[in-house]
């Protein structure tokens, strides 16, 4: 098996897709190694064992929408796609999305995806409980306000297996998306603030090769229209003549709907459709998060090296996240701007410019996506997480025997091995 991106072959020796809760308890509790796989939508081998490979995808599905809470509970397997549309057939919403709908709803949150927006959370921040198959084969139930919830919400799988998540809900609202393109880095420079929050959800998209961001895509939600309209007239760029993907010269086909066309909020936070497959995998990922008042540095910092990002990147994205309370989440404790960066599918070539971009953006006490590819050392990683002895206290807590960990773990958190007779 591969992931997604298929520069990752997992050393699995077994891979179960368990039809109920009985039989993954069964699996869990049995086995000395289990890891969890999502959508595989990661690009290094966090998600990788030479044990037993779960996927939670066959389980029951559910979708258990509470007009009265405003919540959905929705089994951890289903992607954001396979369920939003019932969210909003209730008249209610999610307060944000990623912009894949083809994610599994608790690997997203297990890693810190998010969307983008300068008042919206990571997707993780909606989570009011969850539910988790142990170690001991147990299940584990959390809620918002619980001891170990803060550490257990973005826990890079290594809390043990979730099986359900009840995500707090909005009342349903519609996006108009529109495209701008030629940006000049001067003007982004002058107003980088105002432009980040010139809608909903913004995302600046740059190849880093000219002084031009390429496009900007403004979600604004309806009802912000001349609001939006008089912030985007003074950006210094143009509406698109039509549809766009991206990365320039693709088939915007399987992107979401623009050119300020009104449609439901799940149908226009995402860039793309669900219906299509977005690529083909023939990229890798990394994406780096700086605090948002460091956001303008941090440009600077990448366009005085973007010589060396330029020759192997398909499309890079600037986006905003809000602060949450997560121990592991690269947003924890501050409202952020997160650099996203598409590369081509060449780990050797992309490897050493990643060095580059770490070492650019060190300054600022950049955190890397927990699911993309970056080459920061372990101990510089748990640095920047004043909660991560917190972190491994938990694990030693709910999984003391190690079953749930993997190279990639122990890597980032090795906890005392000694004990686990590593």
């Amino acid at each position: 098996m591969t992931n997604w991106a298929r520069n990752i072959t997992f050393n699995a020796a077994r891979v179960h897709r368990p039809s109920s809760v009985e039989r993954l308890r069964e699996i869990v509790a049995g086995g000395p190694s289990v890891r969890a796989l999502g959508s595989g939508h990661s690009f290094n081998r966090i998600a990788d064992t030479d044990g037993d490979l779960v996927s939670v995808a066959e389980l029951p599905r559910t979708v258990e929408v509470d007009r009265a809470a405003a919540t959905v509970t929705v089994s951890g397997g289903l992607r954001f796609a396979e369920f939003t549309g019932a969210v909003h057939d209730a008249g209610l919403a999610l307060h944000n999305l990623g912009s894949l709908p083809h994610i599994s709803v608790a690997g997203a949150c297990a890693t810190g995806t998010h969307g983008s927006g300068v008042g919206n959370g990571a997707l993780a921040s909606a989570v009011r409980a969850l539910d988790i198959v142990t170690a001991d084969g147990e299940i584990l139930s959390l809620a918002r306000g619980d001891k170990d919830f803060a550490g257990a919400v973005v826990a890079l799988g290594a809390a043990g297996i979730v099986t359900r998540m009840t995500l707090d809900l909005v009342p349903a609202y519609d996006i108009r998306q529109w495209v701008y393109e030629g940006l000049p880095y001067g003007r982004l420079r002058e107003r980088f603030d105002d432009i980040l929050s010139a809608a909903y959800s913004v995302s600046l998209f740059t190849r880093w090769r000219t002084d031009l961001v390429e496009q900007i895509w403004l979600k604004h939600r309806v009802g912000d229209d001349e609001r939006a309209t008089a912030l985007a007239g003074g950006l210094g760029a143009e509406p698109a003549d039509g549809p766009r993907h991206p990365v320039p010269g693709m088939d915007p086909v399987t992107c979401t709907e623009q050119s300020g066309v009104a449609g439901p909020w799940h149908e226009r936070l995402p860039h793309f459709r669900p219906e299509f497959t977005p690529s083909n995998g023939e990229e890798l990922q990394s994406e780096y998060f700086v605090a948002r008042e460091d956001g303008l540095a941090a440009f600077d910092a990448l366009a005085r090296v973007r010589d060396r990002i330029a020759p192997v990147l398909q499309i890079g994205e600037i986006r905003t996240v809000a602060a949450d309370e997560y121990w592991l989440s690269p947003a924890y404790g501050r409202d952020s701007v997160a650099f996203h960066f598409t590369w081509i599918a060449d780990t050797a070539a992309v490897t050493p410019v990643l060095g580059v971009i770490e070492e650019a953006l060190a300054p600022f006490g950049v955190r890397p996506h927990w699911g993309k590819l970056f080459t920061m050392a372990p101990e510089r990683v748990r640095a920047l997480y004043e909660r991560s002895a917190d972190f491994e206290t938990l694990l030693a807590k709910l999984d003391p025997r190690g079953t749930f960990r993997n190279d990639f773990i122990t890597r980032y958190f090795p906890g005392d091995q000694a004990q686990r007779g590593a």
